[in-house]
């Protein structure tokens, strides 16, 4: 029992800077994010592009931005009301009308050398069982995905990049593994190893105090 006491500590210490540990400097990453409008407000997507299927009538928005995570992704600026977007866009037998917002973004978040398009509004009318990817493919072309189904252009905005780390001070680091992806609920947080090499180190020094009781243990049968 004292072994283990005295390796408590040391285990809280380990977490402790495991848990304070990340990448210097990190901003957060360059992407599209996805949302839904309700009422006016913005809420982000719980479901990628290409499986959304969003029926008659949906305001739907992308948004391109750096930020750390869904938590604090930026939202399309200003509202959207489906009636006015797809006011020229009457209602048609087999098809349905989804609003997009197209916010392109900030000088501020744009990659080096680039300057963000204006926002700007679209109606798509596609066929019925269409996802919010073919409305904007109807719309917003050319877009642009990696081999991960992630959406990495919008109207061939940015020309080159794709869900990359960006440091404080605006540098390129790395790449994402989330943002709008054709799948269920992105990780926008990007890869992190401090919950394995948390995991790691307590598995390490439980072993280590399990073994050492052992020890103790035969020495003095």
């Amino acid at each position: 029992m004292t072994v283990v006491r005295r390796a408590v500590p040391a285990l809280v210490a380990a977490l402790l800077l495991l848990g304070s540990a990340g990448p210097a400097g990190a901003a957060g990453y360059r992407y599209w994010s996805f949302w839904e409008s309700t009422g006016g407000h913005w809420t982000y997507a719980t479901q990628g592009p290409s499986s959304a299927r969003p029926d008659d009538g949906t305001v739907q928005g992308f948004r391109f931005a750096v930020s750390e995570d869904s938590a604090d992704a930026s939202r399309p600026r200003g509202t959207a009301d489906f009636d006015t977007v797809c006011a020229g866009t009457p209602a048609k037998s087999g098809t349905k009308r989804v609003a997009l917002v197209l916010d392109f973004g900030t000088s501020a978040d744009a990659p080096s050398g680039e300057t963000p398009p204006g926002r700007r509004t679209a109606c798509a009318r596609v066929p019925s069982d269409a996802t919010s990817a073919d409305a904007l493919a109807a719309v917003a072309k050319p877009l642009r995905y990696d081999t991960n189904a992630l959406l990495c252009a919008i109207a061939g905005y940015p020309e080159k990049g794709c869900g990359e780390q960006v440091s404080a001070t605006g540098a390129t680091t790395g790449a994402a593994t989330g943002a709008a992806k054709g799948k269920s609920e992105p990780d926008d947080s990007g890869p992190s190893l401090g919950l394995p090499i948390g995991a790691g180190a307590v598995a390490l020094l439980a072993a280590a105090a399990a073994w050492q009781a052992r020890r103790r243990r035969d020495a003095s049968d």
